[in-house]
């Protein structure tokens, strides 16, 4: 039976198995007509189904971003200036997968010569099913033209050969006898047979591609064969390898496919490694356009020109080593162009063999990685330096202190400065971010002059600083003397003023030490204590230093135990209110206060100045104040049914972080209307520091709340910010006279004094005041005398239960309203 007949049907096939096998497609732009080809397989290579052809617009969409303006650069200078191209560059195909090709374009051209498009090829360069190191892989990469004049033949399931052109029949027979119908590996000896017989079950099987190199025919030619599965059976080329065993004709076909490629290479005889070392035989043009050097330049020297006094010696022994050996080698390598200019490569150095696996030439491929390394540079550089000081960060701190501070102890001797600025925060809410970052600036520079080379200033964060003193054996010191002399000299640095735009700004700073080398210590503890020393110089009044010794520590550690138990007796409800009436002239009561109570089975009473500061700094204030908050609205809402009762207020006392919270407006808001008590009833009580620190955010704030209908009184008046000049800026309703200055108020005449001067105040401004801490009818009168009318204190009635309070108001409606307990039985 002839074969013609199923040659001829099985044409258009064919020519799709070419094109599949080698991984390349054809298209075509008719500038005339704005309209664009895709054969079936560039179609296929996009992820889309054979006939889908794109506009010119959305062809362009499937190139990478980072491709795109250069791949329509070349598309224009191609239809306008007839520039042919030959680039590699990334596309997206339809399922969003990223692959590499190699895009060759030529001007279209009628039949006068002009140019009316483009066209040209699309060739995937490391197509699925190939891994890298594969033949396929690198001849693709080298810039070779698969299935272009090759020999080829396909192969029914059978193994037999069913078309073979006029290549494939010269290579496999001798004589000229005809090939179809033989079995594919009967041309071949026999080992190599029952190899291709193998791969090819298996190919077919698992519908995967097929690659053998060098296997010996029965016609003494070395053949390569790459295969690809079809329906009927297997597409095959065939290229006979025996010339790539002579060295000298490989190099020839290397210098044709290579000349034009991106990346640098390089080919050098295979002289050994020691001086003059290999000689350079070729280079293609992008060596040429990287370097500054002509070819004619290089040709017959040395590589070693390219180096210079960056370049790396360890990574040069390893090329040395790997040369010596006869393996390749891939470094990162340091080079210099003709004018001096340093530039990264990434370099790849191959050994060429010939038959008789003699070493004949190197080929060393380079691709120039300098932006990369340069970013690699930059993200080092954030990594460990704060871009805004230029001082090393957080991260290198830790890596200097874990070398002086090994797992076993301490290798070195030295001491730790832990720096805050004092009041920095006042200046960046009063001057603004920008005049901060440039006093940090400042600061930065002073610290560095404060200290000798080698020793390390880093900054932790916002206007905290770390400086860190070391005793080796290149810079020896007492850890001691030399954190004296460097303490005092940073105070004295620091409190210098700064020039800032407009504006000489004073400053200073707190300063906390810690030592380390006499006893084993971790970089936490370390950490720990300067920290602790620090904020015990801030508590000294600032512009202060202090060394951290147990004592400091024996205080944060009962800190840490009474937090712990605070949070227990959260969670077991063991925190309790306590009411202490507010009365009038008459000692009629107009309210209360609300008193946050905690008796630990243990500790017994605990004060509230001793768990409520603990209380803020873990954030428990938060849920225990909106818990005190929603007891006084629910106590008012009962009281608001009693008419002898329906009058009174509650006062609860607000924490600096609950007022500051987000949701705390609408907290109160909340409680207010889920009671369904009148806003007036209940009153806040907040403390003068809270009005130290973005006094406009606190009374925007306020005045919210007053809005509302909810009575606003500050706390402790004349004991925390005390400036006058705010005081009418405030939307409040009461000012609340501190016990301290009630106490002594008939002795001390400086306190008698203040209260006066708080009272006439009052009076002057319109509101009301209220004076806590009464004990006795003589600080009673001689506040009346003042025209103080409204009192809180023992004098009255202590802090009581709720249902003790009832009963005292019971008590008070049937008789004189007055009741004074023992003064040491409770805490008001």
């Amino acid at each position: 039976m002839s074969m013609e007949p199923v040659i001829a049907n099985n044409a258009g096939q064919l020519l799709e198995l070419v094109e599949r096998s080698a991984f390349v497609g054809f298209w075509r732009l008719d500038a005339r007509t704005s309209t664009l080809y895709w054969s079936a397989q560039l179609a296929r290579l996009h992820g889309a189904p054979p006939g889908y052809t794109p506009t010119f617009q959305d062809a362009l969409q499937h190139f990478a971003d980072e491709h795109r303006a250069e791949i329509t650069a070349r598309l224009r200078a191609c239809q306008e200036q007839g520039e042919p191209f030959d680039v590699e560059v990334q596309l997206h195909t339809l399922q969003g997968r990223r692959l590499w090709v190699r895009c060759v374009g030529q001007p279209l051209r009628d039949d006068a010569g002009q140019i009316v498009g483009a066209e040209g090829l699309v060739q995937e360069i490391a197509p699925a099913g190939y891994p890298e190191g594969t033949l396929l892989r690198h001849t693709v990469s080298m810039g070779g033209a698969l299935g272009s004049g090759e020999a080829f033949v396909t192969v029914d399931r059978q193994g037999r050969i069913s078309y073979a052109n006029e290549q494939a029949e010269q290579l496999l027979a001798a004589g000229g006898e005809s090939v179809l119908g033989r079995k594919v590996w009967s041309f071949f000896q026999k080992r190599a047979r029952l190899k291709l017989e193998e791969r090819f079950t298996q190919a077919l099987e698992k519908r995967e591609p097929i690659e053998l190199e060098e296997l010996d025919s029965q016609v003494s030619h070395w053949l390569e064969l790459r295969g690809f599965p079809f329906g009927a059976g297997l597409a095959l080329h065939l290229r006979d390898v025996s010339s790539r065993r002579r060295a000298q004709q490989h190099l020839t076909l290397l210098e044709g496919s290579i000349a034009r490629l991106n990346d640098i290479v390089i080919i050098t005889e295979a002289a050994p490694f020691r001086a003059p070392g290999p000689r350079i035989v070729f280079v293609n043009e992008a060596f040429e356009r990287r370097t500054g050097y002509t070819r004619d330049e290089v040709i017959g020297h040395s590589p070693r020109f390219l180096q210079g006094p960056d370049t790396q010696r360890p990574q040069l022994d390893r090329i040395r080593t790997a040369l010596e050996q006869w393996e390749r080698v891939r470094v990162d390598l340091i080079n210099y162009t003709r004018s001096g200019e340093p530039y990264w490569v990434d370099l790849d150095v191959s050994p060429v063999w010939d038959e008789t696996r003699r070493l004949t030439h190197w080929v060393a491929v380079g691709r120039d990685i300098t932006e990369r390394k340069r970013d690699e540079e930059k993200i080092q550089y954030l990594a460990f330096y704060d871009p805004l000081t230029q001082l090393p960060n957080r991260q290198m701190l830790l890596d200097r202190l874990n070398e002086a501070v090994g797992e076993h102890g301490t290798t070195r001797d030295g001491a730790l400065m832990f720096i805050d600025l004092d009041n920095f925060k006042v200046l960046n809410d009063t001057l603004g971010h920008q005049k901060g970052d440039m006093l940090l600036q400042q600061v930065a520079r002073r610290l560095r002059n404060c200290v000798a080379k080698g020793d390390l200033v880093a900054r932790l964060g916002g206007d905290e600083f770390v400086v860190l003193l070391e005793n080796t054996p290149e810079k020896p010191l007492d850890p001691l003397t030399a954190a004296q002399v460097v303490s005092q000299r940073i105070l004295d640095g620091l409190g210098e003023p700064y020039v800032l735009p407009g504006y000489l700004h004073h400053s200073t700073c707190s300063i906390g030490v810690t030592l380390f080398g006499k006893l084993p210590s971790s970089v936490n503890e370390l950490l720990k204590q300067a920290d602790l020393a620090m904020y015990q110089a801030k508590a000294a009044g600032r512009n202060a230093v202090r060394f951290f010794d147990p004592e400091m520590q024996a205080v944060a550690t009962a800190n840490a135990a009474l937090a712990s138990d605070l949070r227990q007796a959260w969670r077991d409800n063991h925190l309790k209110i306590e009411y202490q009436p507010q009365v009038g002239m008459d000692g009629s009561m107009s309210g209360v206060e609300a008193l946050l109570r905690w008796e630990h089975p243990i500790r017994g009473m605990v004060q509230p100045d001793q768990f409520i500061p603990t209380a803020e700094e873990t954030s428990l204030i938060i849920p225990i104040g909106h818990w005190v908050l929603e007891a006084a609205c629910a106590q008012l809402a009962v009281w608001a049914n009693r008419p002898d009762r329906a009058h009174l207020s509650i006062a609860v006392n607000v924490s600096v972080r609950q007022f500051r919270h987000p949701d705390f407006i609408d907290e109160v808001m909340k409680c207010v209307k889920r009671s369904g008590v009148p806003a007036g009833k209940l009153k806040l009580e907040l403390t003068e520091s809270l009005l130290a620190d973005n006094l406009d955010a606190a009374i925007a704030k306020m005045r919210n709340l007053k809005d509302m209908g909810v009575r606003l009184s500050v706390d402790d008046f004349g004991i925390g910010y005390s400036s006058l000049s705010y005081l009418k800026r405030l939307p409040i309703d009461e000012l609340k006279i501190d016990r301290g200055f009630v106490k002594d108020i008939l002795t001390d005449g400086n306190d008698a004094a203040i209260a006066s001067t708080i009272i006439g105040l009052c009076r002057s401004l319109g509101l009301d005041v209220i004076a806590e801490g009464v004990e006795t009818e003589e600080q009673r009168a001689f506040l009346a005398r003042q025209g103080c009318h409204r009192y809180q204190g023992y004098l009255f009635c202590r802090p009581l239960p709720l249902t003790q309070l009832e009963a005292f108001m019971d008590q008070a409606a049937g008789g004189s309203g007055r009741v004074t307990p023992e003064p040491s039985s409770a805490v008001s």
